[in-house]
């Protein structure tokens, strides 16, 4: 594949107008470290609203999104579409409350919410755990995808990929800060989406036209946009357990259950909490509701003109062995681009892996800074250190991230690994703002056991094993050194592990399917960290009164609280307003109906379905009227 000129000079372009805005913005951000991290806490809910849904178009995304169209069909994007729920929650529920809380990161919440040792454990232990580890891990998914696209597009080494584009993104991410991030984010959304849909219309010309499309042999068994309900596992799998146990139990980045991580860093640099309130409602209406499909597009497309891993191998001999996979075909297809669009679209995936990135250097590093630095190292740190220390951080978390980054093979990977160290505390999420008991062992407890549960899951057991299979899906195990009564998991045989328990030289057969993993994982770590909250003492009454009157939640689970700062003639209830969380929950009801309505309607529109496409309008519009309704009810006139 052959650039033009026009395609360089819109790409050496797009990377001169970055670099400005973050030269131009520098001075600013360096001020301090509210500046250089929350841009001073005066950005407009429509700037922080994009910021949100760039932040979150990424690299990997499209290709993410590729690999399991072409493995399991549309449907099988239920997997994350169910997060939806969770970001209505953070709507209309905790975006105010984030906002009052006025901390500098969600992680300096712990020490608002509990107090003594264990919040000072939990605050650094979490700054180093997310914002450091699983920071690297999203950040080498994001580089990987990068990776693959450089090789496939550019014939680039993936060295080379991440020195470019890694460089630059470091550069100006460690320069320009917070201020920096999301000036940039509202330039690289729209180039981002004009790529995105220009590729997908370019895609659809190239086979044939939409028609062609939608009836192909290749495409015709994948376009159902819910899972086959005959098909046990597949609906177990996609949206039972997604909907069911997925969008409230586990910790995602951008998805977290009461939200957290850069999306709570952009609801805590809004002006107001109306303006939060606004910029995750237009976050989670673009995210889902209309982003997806011009990748779906592109993924459906490729089963015609790349149909399996084979012909990718063919069209790309020079792609190691081991970056192969389905999620290569999204850059396969950008290579059939004509000149000018080719140029366009790289531009795209360039801003969409800069926003990305830029927005986890900045996001992580802030942990570090005002998190572990400031805490634990040196308490008395100027604010000029601080924002040295950011900028150190940043770029020793770009060089770690690239490093691991060149040991993936696909996105997937690192999307199960994380939905499953996070399996069963995002529920402490949701409850600690209403409920009085948690207390911060009940966080500890749950990160612990969901870690130690998730390991113990993918573990192979050491021994001597003998398999017979039949087809009867019946699993004969002989292990004669494995002592009398104990239980083993056996991992990923036949892509299901088994739980086994075993007696000595004798066969004990207990199956249990893959899907089956994420919510024992949950359940178990539900118990452990549930009992540990009853088994330790609360937290004291100064640490409630403070955050109750800070914040006010309201709602019974305050109620003995409420009642002892009576009793001990302190005043925290200041407001007086009727408890809101009921209509907080039935908007986000009602515009979870809202959102998929016009997911669907996009779907069924391209599908040439027009019926059920009308309908669907017809019901995201009674929806998006209703939602108006309660939305002056919940006080969040943002407009």
């Amino acid at each position: 594949m052959e650039l033009s000129v026009l395609d360089y000079s819109l790409i050496f372009g797009f990377f001169a107008i970055v670099l400005g805005i973050g030269i131009y913005v520098s001075k600013t951000s360096g001020k301090n470290s509210t500046e250089y991290f929350l841009s001073g806490r005066n950005m407009p809910w429509w700037i922080l609203g994009v910021s949100m849904v760039a932040t979150t178009f990424s690299t990997d995304t499209p290709n993410f999104v590729t690999d399991i169209v072409r493995k399991d069909g549309v449907s099988s994007n239920w997997q994350w579409w169910a997060f939806l729920i969770t970001g209505l929650l953070t709507v209309f529920v905790y975006a105010k409350l984030w906002r009052k809380s006025n901390v500098k990161t969600d992680i300096e919440f712990y020490e608002l919410r509990y107090g003594g040792k264990p919040a000072k454990f939990l605050r650094g232990f979490r700054a180093v755990y997310l914002g450091v580890v699983f920071n690297i891990f999203a950040m080498a998914g994001v580089t990987l995808a990068a990776i693959k696209i450089g090789g496939v597009m550019l014939g680039l080494q993936p060295w080379e990929t991440i020195l470019y584009a890694g460089t630059i993104t470091v550069v100006f991410s460690a320069i320009g800060g917070f201020k920096g991030v999301i000036y940039t984010d509202f330039l690289l959304f729209f180039v981002a989406m004009a790529g995105a849909i220009g590729a997908a219309y370019y895609s659809v010309n190239l086979v044939g036209g939409l028609d062609v499309l939608i009836t192909h042999e290749n495409v015709v068994d994948k376009l159902n946009i819910l899972p086959d309900f005959n098909d046990k596992k597949a609906l177990i799998t996609l949206l039972v357990i997604p909907l069911a146990v997925q969008w409230w139990s586990s910790w995602f980045p951008g998805a977290e259950p009461g939200g957290g991580g850069y999306i709570a860093q952009r609801m805590l640099a809004a002006k107001d909490e109306n303006h939060a309130i606004g910029a995750t409602f237009f976050f989670n209406i673009m995210h889902y509701a209309l982003r997806p499909w011009p990748w779906i597009i592109v993924a459906l497309a490729s089963l015609i003109v790349f149909p399996n891993i084979a012909s990718i191998q063919e069209a790309f001999p020079n792609i190691p062995a081991n970056k192969l996979g389905h999620d290569l075909a999204y850059s396969a297809m950008l290579t059939k681009l004509p000149s000018g669009l080719l140029g366009l679209v790289l531009a795209s995936l360039i801003a969409a892996y800069m926003s990305t990135i830029s927005t986890h250097l900045n996001w992580g590093s802030s942990y570090i800074v005002n998190d572990f630095y400031k805490q634990t190292i040196n308490k008395n740190a100027s604010e000029k250190e601080l924002v040295n220390v950011g900028r150190i951080s940043t770029v020793v978390l770009m060089i770690f991230s690239a490093i691991f980054a060149l040991f993936l093979q696909n996105a997937k990977q690192l999307f199960d690994i994380i939905i499953m160290f996070g399996a069963g505390t995002g529920l402490i999420f949701i409850l600690r703002w209403f409920w009085w008991r948690i207390n911060a062992w009940s966080e500890i407890s749950a990160m612990i056991a969901s870690g130690i549960i998730s390991i113990l899951f993918k573990l192979t057991v050491v021994g001597e094993i003998m398999f017979t299979h039949t087809k009867e899906v019946t699993e004969k195990v002989i292990i004669d050194w494995i002592p009398n009564h104990i239980q083993f998991w056996i991992p990923n045989y036949e892509e299901s592990p088994l739980i086994l328990s075993i007696t000595k030289n004798e066969t004990v057969i207990g199956w249990m399917p893959e899907y089956m993993q994420f919510p024992l994982v949950v359940l178990i770590t539900t118990i452990i960290w549930v009992s540990v909250t009853f088994m330790t003492q609360p937290e004291t009454k100064e640490t409630l009164f403070n955050f109750y009157k800070k914040i006010q939640p309201g709602g019974p689970g305050w109620n003995k609280t409420i009642a002892e700062a009576k009793a001990d003639n302190v005043e925290i209830v200041t407001d007086k307003e009727p408890w809101n969380l009921p209509s907080g929950i039935l908007a986000m009801l009602v515009a979870m109906i809202f959102i998929y309505s016009i997911m669907f309607a996009t779907g069924y529109w391209i599908y040439g379905k027009t019926t059920l496409a009308l309908s669907l309008t017809v019901v995201a519009i009674t929806s998006g009227f209703i939602l108006t309704r309660l939305w002056k009810k919940i006080r969040t006139s943002v407009f």
